[in-house]
């Protein structure tokens, strides 16, 4: 098959602007034929580069004495002592999922399952976070439906509980949802595996499922915008086989016993190309491949094909030539494809042969650190204008429509669908703030968590983005977790736009503040943009997905709550409702300025909770919805009628940072005030459990009624 000749029309088709292809050009000093500008597109786009973040990205604090691994591998890696890890990271698979929901979502599972078992690690934990379009948008029902049975689909057949997540509905994604997915894992702190090749004349070995055709162009599809073609898009998307991925990690696994590995990258976004230029790149040498011995499902398949396929489950290794029986013996077992594909040279050369013709002769290094780094242009996001007065509702109405909304509505008609016990370890169901993984065969925990505010982060980006990691900080504090580290999933628009690029710098500047003050690093981490839909941008979405240890199980704080208990506020509260969820669901409004985040605070409420905790029966941090909406979930998990002092709708409703609603008997109540008074801290008494009733000030409603509504919302919303 003759290949195309290179036109503009196909340097635009394969996402390259005209002085990118000039800079090609200049490397090469000639031409590139169709599978060189396809392997260069893969390489440079937004996807694989991070050409517009790069900057950015590197002010953001990565180390601490609890890191081994940061950014730059397929995890990050964490000492959680006893000689163990957690290898951890959260990924996006936006675009797919927007064009074949159940597809799109599955593969991200899969994908970021990957991640974590390349490293040498048994996944333990999945978590995701969603974002969708408003519930009466004819796509949402649709997307709702097959990203959550993707996920519960893949998840479930691996055999990884999900155990937290996040679900929202907005306007803004009407034309572009998000589905960002966190993986985690245990491994032995020396027994990291890592992807930088060594040694000339090395074997480098394709191991996992064969390749086909799906995902051809996937990461350059993923690095632009979305527009009326975008039913086209279909064949970009890959499919997943969860059953396959659960073989190839138990065969991963147990050929890293061996010592038959000396590095190891899976086949994620651009496939063949981005894993072996990787692999090549870090360890400083050239990469020759025999496509001919790539194994493939699908005949005629053309070296451009082969290595821009994003088919699923595949693994690419450098192998040490002495094991290669064991290893092979290993694949064989589980069968999968065990194929010597090509080696390492010591030449800076990607050098690609098929049919017995070399079909492409790259510089290596330059494929991965020449990619094009751009500094874009950016407008600092402006200050929020004063916003109106916001009347006072009466705050059981208000209530019931908080809770009558998708967005805070019980989610359990989604996270029922996945299985969340698996591998029986499981501490806390989800829905109850941070999941909780013990670790297994110890008495330690691992708690996880997911979370960002978009609208605080439009308002304003510098706090939205401190305040995504101090939520984080506060729902691991909250469940007596001590903080290690973070994950970043950073889903923007079009970087093109200084506006865009304004947001996207404020974030990361809140992002890195909030990480250094609260001694939680930045591991790893995913750069989604060019998240629009003919123009129109999503609300910029810093998800930020955290790890915290808890030593002894004992130590877990729950979310008991009994009758008699007194509730106590931890935090200063002044009522701030701009940004808030009681605008945007009573009022239609979404104007005011972020709430601000004051970092010396959020660290010392969270270090007094995990300090305190033998006087704490339950606890959740105050965050959307405030005081009323965080008094409500406690009462309701508990079954138990709560009262509440305050009447006016500010401090029922501002969603002030750095806060946590306590339960607790009134002796253990007595004993907090002392610490706090001790600590400096602010605590005050805001109510009780009592009854059967929800009473807020002159206000009461039976909490069965609410509880009915709670519970009922979300799928008579979207399905």
């Amino acid at each position: 098959m003759q290949e195309p000749a290179i036109t503009p029309e196909i340097i635009a088709a394969h996402g390259l602007k005209p002085e990118e292809y000039a800079e090609i050009l200049r490397i090469l000093n000639r031409d590139p034929n169709f599978t060189e500008l396809g392997i260069f597109s893969a390489m440079w786009n937004e996807h694989c580069s991070y050409k517009s973040s790069k900057k950015w990205l590197r002010t953001l604090p990565t180390e601490g004495p609890q890191v081994i691994c940061g950014p730059g591998e397929n995890a990050g890696v964490v000492d959680i002592g006893d000689g163990q890890a957690v290898v951890f990271k959260m990924e996006s698979h936006n675009h797919p999922s927007y064009i074949e929901p159940y597809q799109g979502a599955a593969t991200g599972v899969g994908g970021i399952l990957r991640d974590v078992f390349t490293m040498g690690a048994r996944p333990i934990a999945a978590m995701n976070a969603l974002s969708f379009g408003e519930p009466s948008h004819p796509k949402t029902r649709s997307l709702v439906s097959g990203v959550v049975a993707g996920i519960g689909g893949y998840g479930n057949c691996f055999g990884v509980p999900t155990i937290g997540g996040e679900v929202r509905f907005h306007a803004a994604y009407n034309g572009n949802c998000l589905v960002n997915a966190f993986a985690a894992g245990l491994a032995d702190a020396d027994k990291i595996f890592y992807s930088a090749a060594s040694g000339v004349g090395m074997p480098v070995v394709y191991l996992g499922a064969k390749t086909g055709r799906d995902g051809v162009g996937g990461a350059t599809m993923a690095s632009a915008e979305f527009d009326d073609t975008i039913e086209e898009k279909r064949p970009t998307v890959q499919v997943g086989d969860p059953f396959t991925e659960k073989r190839l990690m138990e065969a991963c696994l147990e050929l890293m016993q061996t010592g038959a590995v000396i590095s190891i990258q899976d086949m994620g976004a651009a496939g063949l190309t981005c894993s072996a230029v990787e692999m090549g790149d870090k360890g400083k040498l050239g990469i020759k491949l025999d496509l001919d011995c790539v194994p493939q499902r699908e005949e005629n398949m053309t070296a451009y094909e082969m290595m821009l396929s994003e088919s699923q489950e595949r693994m690419l290794m450098v192998l040490r030539p002495e094991k290669e029986a064991e290893a092979r013996a290993v694949f064989e077992k589980w069968d999968l494809d065990f194929a010597i594909v090509g080696e390492t040279i010591p030449e800076d050369r990607f050098l690609i042969e098929h049919k017995g013709a070399v079909v492409a002769d790259l510089p290596l290094a330059t494929l991965a650190g020449s990619a094009p780094e751009y500094d874009r242009p950016w407008v600092e996001t402006p200050a929020a204008p004063e916003m109106d007065p916001v009347p006072e509702v009466d705050p059981i109405d208000a209530l019931k429509a908080l809770i009558a909304s998708p967005n805070y509505a019980h989610k359990g008609r989604v996270f029922e669908q996945y299985d969340h016990m698996v591998m029986a370890d499981t501490v806390r169901v989800p829905g109850l703030g941070a999941g909780i993984t013990r670790v297994h065969g110890t008495n330690k925990a691992l708690a996880f968590t997911s979370d960002v505010t978009p609208r605080y982060v439009r308002a304003n980006p510098l706090q939205g983005g401190r305040q995504a990691v101090a939520e984080a900080w506060r729902n691991l504090c909250a469940v007596g977790a001590k903080p290690l580290a973070t994950t970043d999933n950073l889903n923007f628009g079009n970087p093109e736009k200084p506006e865009i690029m304004g947001q996207f710098v404020g974030a990361i500047k809140g992002i890195g503040e909030a990480c250094a003050a609260l001694d939680m690093p930045i591991v790893s981490g995913n750069v989604s943009l060019y998240n629009e839909t003919d123009g129109e941008p999503i609300l910029p979405t810093p998800t930020i997905g955290a790890v915290g240890l808890i030593e002894d199980l004992d130590q877990v704080i729950g979310r008991d709550a009994r009758e008699g208990h007194v509730l106590l506020l931890l935090g200063e509260t002044t009522g701030h409702l701009g940004q808030s969820a009681l605008l945007a669901e009573v009022f239609n409004r979404e104007d005011g300025d972020a709430p601000q985040v004051d970092l010396a605070a959020e660290k010392a409420h969270g270090d007094f909770i995990r300090a305190n905790r033998e006087w704490i029966d339950g606890c959740t941090d105050l965050s959307d919805g405030g005081l009323a909406l965080a008094a409500f979930e406690m009462a309701e998990t508990a079954g138990i009628g709560v009262i509440l002092d305050a009447a006016d709708t500010a401090t029922l409703f501002g969603e002030d940072q750095a806060r946590y609603l306590i339960a607790c008997s009134f002796d253990k109540a007595e004993a907090l005030m002392v610490a706090a008074g001790q600590a400096g801290v602010p605590l005050q008494t805001v109510g009780r459990f009592a009854g059967e009733t929800v009473r807020i000030g002159d206000a009461e409603a039976p909490l069965a009624e609410l509880s009915r509504i709670f519970r009922s919302a979300f799928a008579e919303a979207v399905g």
